[in-house]
């Protein structure tokens, strides 16, 4: 049997905050070249990918606001993501498969290649590339015993890892997600050119009591949290 976590009520959920404008777009493109995945980001293809910058819609956390910025991009076997987050001090713990990863320095992936359904796929990875997958049918209950096959992960620290008493400069992460891993949720498992899938984009900065969540697409809660799948923003893929 699989286990199911209830998380909380669909009405603590329905709090939501106004919120001007639609969720976001990008437009995400063929890679035009091998990428290695090395969690360093140098590889050429990345620099066609466009930038995104996140969010800090939460402006009573007390975490300090540190530049985050995430690269797409995809090709016939996967579907690649780079994340680059400015960090003064890089804290991360959890070394296992399915550990709550978002507790430390933390990015995120949420994930629908289905979007007229609620349900999504969460990649949560700290900055020592431990992974943590799900699957969320939001707001009823979510699917810990999800483990995407064949993913390639990887970071770099610029700095040392775990050591407060110094001053580090950031970390990059580096991501290929194979496509069958979406055969069960989507319709086909890869995308075609004009193929439209919906997306959120966070990190988690910090540890307590003193973090801060950061966002592509504003969720539009109440409480700082990522998790409304009404309020992901749209991924567009392109030759």
């Amino acid at each position: 049997m699989i286990p199911l976590l209830l998380f909380f009520t669909a009405a603590v959920f329905g709090q939501e905050r106004t919120v001007s404008g639609p969720p976001p777009k990008y437009e995400v493109k063929r890679a035009t070249s091998r990428i290695t995945v090395d969690g360093r980001l140098d590889d050429a293809a990345w620099r066609a990918a466009a930038a995104v910058e996140l969010l800090f819609p939460w402006a009573d956390q007390s975490g300090a606001k540190q530049k985050t910025s995430v690269r797409l991009l995809w090709d016939a076997d996967y579907l690649y993501a780079a994340y680059h987050c400015d960090d003064a001090d890089v804290v991360a713990h959890f070394d296992k498969r399915d550990d709550p990863t978002y507790r430390d320095d933390a990015v995120e992936l949420f994930i629908n290649p289905k979007p007229s359904q609620g349900f999504y796929y969460g990649l949560e990875m700290n900055a020592r590339g431990t992974l943590y997958d799900y699957f969320y049918a939001h707001p009823q209950l979510l699917l810990k015993r999800i483990d995407f096959s064949g993913v390639q992960l990887a970071t770099h620290v610029d700095g040392t890892l775990n050591q407060t008493s110094d001053k580090d400069r950031g970390w990059t992460l580096e991501l290929a997600i194979p496509w069958r891993n979406f055969e069960e949720l989507g319709t086909v498992a890869a995308p075609k050119p004009g193929s439209v899938w919906t997306a959120n984009l966070n990190r988690w900065d910090g540890v307590e009591p003193a973090r801060r969540l950061s966002v592509w697409s504003d969720s539009a809660t109440v409480r700082p949290s990522p998790h409304n799948p009404k309020r992901f923003g749209q991924l567009l893929f392109i030759e």
